[in-house]
């Protein structure tokens, strides 16, 4: 039976010996190391091979894993497992951005060698205790991209060209504009080409559309 090596980055030394304890009693798994900060995780993954890191996220009152989880995945070919008491989900989402592949909260410390055998097969999936926080900070950076989107277009177009494009998507023709705000047919044409560029679309109706579904309108 081949064994897990694991390495386990833990500055709490009560939680780190009987994590390390309870471990030892699963056949299949064997601890090659511990350190106690990222730095000493770093130059310990330098000397020793590990197939799957234990990695606590906050050590000194920081999110010092973070930064050692990254350092791990670039330079060897350990799998990282963060572990945590805190259910955070913007750390949750920098844990995954840096390269961990999985996310656990310390407590569900029973599920933690099953974790181990997933990310050493390459199966590893998100945790349910933080699967829901990761969808809500994807929801938030989708919604933010969104917003950032619709303030770029709206500073591209001009106050007369958002007041043309409302007037086109309620219905007005282009010689209704025109009589409205007392311009010529071709000044009402040169906003609607100037719109056309900025937003896209075939057609002024098209782009008028699009900015209502975006709410610029």
């Amino acid at each position: 039976m081949s064994v897990i090596r694991v390495v386990i980055v833990e500055d709490d030394q009560d939680w780190l010996r009987g994590l390390t304890g309870y471990l030892s009693k699963e056949g299949d798994i064997g601890i090659v190391g511990t350190a106690s900060s990222g730095q000493e995780a770093v130059e310990l993954l330098e000397q020793v091979e590990a197939d799957v890191v234990l990695m606590d996220i906050m050590m000194s009152d920081s999110p010092d894993g973070i930064w050692a989880a990254a350092e791990i995945v670039q330079c060897t070919g350990a799998r990282v497992i963060m572990l945590t008491s805190m259910e955070e989900k913007e750390l949750i989402f920098e844990a995954f951005k840096v390269g961990a592949v999985d996310y656990m909260v310390k407590s569900n410390f029973t599920e933690i060698p099953q974790a181990i055998r997933n990310a050493y097969a390459n199966r590893s999936s998100i945790h349910p205790s933080v699967a829901a926080q990761m969808r809500e900070e994807f929801k938030r950076l989708k919604r933010l991209e969104h917003e950032v989107r619709v303030k770029e277009l709206k500073n591209l177009l001009t106050p007369t060209e958002i007041q043309v494009l409302d007037l086109i998507e309620k219905g007005h023709t282009q010689t209704q504009i025109a009589d409205k705000f007392v311009v010529s047919i071709r000044t009402i044409k040169v906003h609607v080409g100037n719109i056309l560029r900025k937003l896209g679309g075939k057609s002024s109706k098209e782009a008028a559309q699009k900015a209502k579904d975006m709410g610029i309108l």
